[in-house]
């Protein structure tokens, strides 16, 4: 059987890093991309690393990847000011000796870091896989085998086993009516022309306390290109408007409605 669940990861400060980013300061992405959320679980479920591999020389990419890279999942930024995270610059010094080829080997690093990131994870499980079936276990108890981290083995991550969610009424949606999405989603193509109307939130009066709608993109890691052994990206969407059936979307990837007949879906990926 096929379950969708969610529960939110939190952390005092996280760390993304840019590849392409490697002069003066660290720039580090907003929001949790799916190799880093695949890190995340595969900690929880006890996964081996770029080093945890029993044949280490051999393997291309970490233990957790290559076991969990087919798993759907959604991430949906909480706490966010219209999807960005308040950020700081962290500078400290790398003594190894290592690290410069300036006399005293000391290279002063300078990091662009997310400050109290969390995420909602979506994630939908199949419960006859033996692996998909212990991390269900280990989230809805909040058990992790090694110590999760926001990006950064600095960044401890927790949640709380009080609010992992399953949504019973979950289903594919079948796009005959509007709706909004909760996660961040991908985008085949300009989706502003198809925004309907913006949405509230939380216990606000509507009317009275309307939220202006907002819109905001950015270029993520989605997977690696197992060739060159790099970074795979997509443009990315999060909004909190409501869109027109019409939109077009990304059909390689499920959008599933959290309850019956609901307009509010999840996009995994």
């Amino acid at each position: 059987m096929r379950r969708l669940i969610s529960f939110d990861l939190k952390a005092e400060m996280g760390f993304f890093k840019k590849p392409d980013i490697n002069d003066k300061i660290y720039l580090s992405y907003n929001t949790l991309h799916k190799p880093a959320l695949l890190g995340i679980l595969g900690a929880i479920a006890g996964l081996g690393g770029y080093r945890g591999n029993s044949d280490a020389k051999k393997a291309r990419f970490p233990e957790y990847y290559e076991r969990l890279k087919h798993l759907p999942v959604g991430v949906e930024p909480l706490g966010s000011e219209k999807g960005n995270f308040a950020k700081t610059n962290i500078s400290y010094n790398n003594t190894t000796g290592f690290a410069s080829m300036e006399a005293g080997g000391n290279l002063i690093v300078n990091e662009q870091t997310l400050l109290n990131p969390a995420f909602r994870v979506y994630l939908l499980l199949d419960d006859g896989e033996e692996l998909e079936a212990r991390l269900y276990e280990s989230v809805k108890n909040q058990w992790a085998e090694f110590l999760p981290y926001m990006g950064k083995n600095d960044f401890s991550v927790w949640w709380d086993k009080d609010e992992v969610r399953e949504y019973e009424g979950a289903a594919p949606f079948a796009f005959d009516r509007k709706f909004r999405v909760r996660t961040l989603f991908r985008k085949t193509e300009a989706v502003t022309p198809y925004i309907a109307k913006a949405v509230a939130f939380g216990f606000m009066n509507f009317e009275a306390n309307r939220e202006m709608p907002f819109t905001y993109f950015e270029r993520l890691p989605c997977g690696f290109d197992e060739r060159l052994c790099q970074y795979e990206m997509d443009d990315f969407v999060l909004s909190n408007a409501e869109f027109d059936e019409q939109m077009p979307r990304d059909e390689a990837h499920l959008f599933y409605s959290l309850e019956p007949d609901a307009n509010e879906l999840v996009q995994l990926c």
